[in-house]
């Protein structure tokens, strides 16, 4: 019996999307590699970086990663289309992966994006995978649109968070679709201690940065919750969390995969980025729970 031509939908959920290394490391232990892999936001970045050899690069930078050095990648400014402008996140992309093309890599990739002129739901199957991926993660309001084939482009998360749909038109018989939000609807979507974002560790200490620097302006006005009223940053947060919940339920409805592997990360924060060996481990834990229904639809679809 020939085996089904799988397709991986990799979600989005920013530092959720730890959970995917886990949930590859499971599959290919298992011997099940996928044919056609397909991703929004983080699940573009995980994704890409697996096809293009580098998963084990990415795990080692993501267990290393704490709140205070994530920030010595993020080019803070207070003008342009976004707080960030990438360029750092991109150049670290670029040390990896070079000019890696995605018509180069070893099967069907797609990255997930939303033009920001017209809110259509763009597929990025070619060119440079580098430019694909930071196009993908784009949150607005975060980081800058990315231009590419005169067109801005931004989160693939605001038009379709978990692409099984892409999987299905690219081919793919059996999808398996990695959710990072099924049960974090009405959590928290910050994080423990954003304050951390923006302070220094000394001694155990939380050494507070110069009143005067871009990243103490940005804690008064994006982190600071001490009000009744939210602050801007956690409004972001929460909707792109309202976003990617309906719109999840909506597509994947409409569209079931075949196989859906939701890791419970309802304690993690959409900023825990710190907290990727937690969330590698769920990763890992959600898959190896999904085994028995994915060995029963390889059988059927077989």
């Amino acid at each position: 019996m020939s085996r089904p031509k799988i397709g991986l939908a990799l979600g989005s959920g920013v530092a959720r999307g730890w959970a995917h290394i886990g949930v590859i490391r499971v599959l290919e232990r298992e011997g099940l590699k996928p044919d056609i892999v397909c991703g929004t936001s983080i699940g573009a970045l995980v994704g890409g970086m697996y096809l293009a050899g580098q998963m084990d690069a990415l795990e080692e930078w993501a267990r290393d990663l704490g709140k205070s050095s994530l920030f010595r990648f993020l080019d803070i400014r207070l003008s342009g289309g976004g707080l960030i402008s990438g360029n750092k996140l991109f150049s670290l992309l670029e040390d990896n992966i070079g000019d890696t093309l995605i018509e180069d890599l070893p099967v069907p990739f797609s990255a997930i994006t939303t033009e920001l002129g017209t809110g259509h739901e763009i597929w990025i199957q070619e060119g440079n995978l580098a430019k694909a991926i930071t196009a993908s993660y784009a949150l607005p309001g975060l980081f800058s649109p990315q231009q590419i084939d005169d067109r801005w482009l931004i989160d693939g998360a605001l038009t379709n968070p978990v692409p099984v749909s892409v999987c299905r038109a690219l081919g793919a018989r059996l999808v398996i679709a990695v959710n990072l939000n099924a049960d974090v609807f009405g959590m928290s979507n910050i994080g423990e201690n954003e304050e951390n974002l923006v302070s220094e560790e000394n001694g155990g200490k939380l050494k507070a940065l110069h009143a005067r620097s871009p990243l103490n302006l940005m804690k008064h006005r994006f982190f600071d919750k001490s009000g009744a009223e939210p602050s801007i940053f956690g409004v972001m947060m929460s909707a792109l969390n309202i976003v990617q919940d309906r719109l999840s339920r909506s597509r994947l409805a409409g569209d079931p995969p075949d196989i859906t592997i939701a890791p419970r990360l309802a304690q993690h924060g959409l900023l825990d980025f710190d907290k990727a060996q937690e969330m590698i481990a769920e990763g890992e834990a959600s898959a190896e729970r999904a085994l028995p229904f994915l060995a029963r639809a390889m059988e059927i679809l077989s």
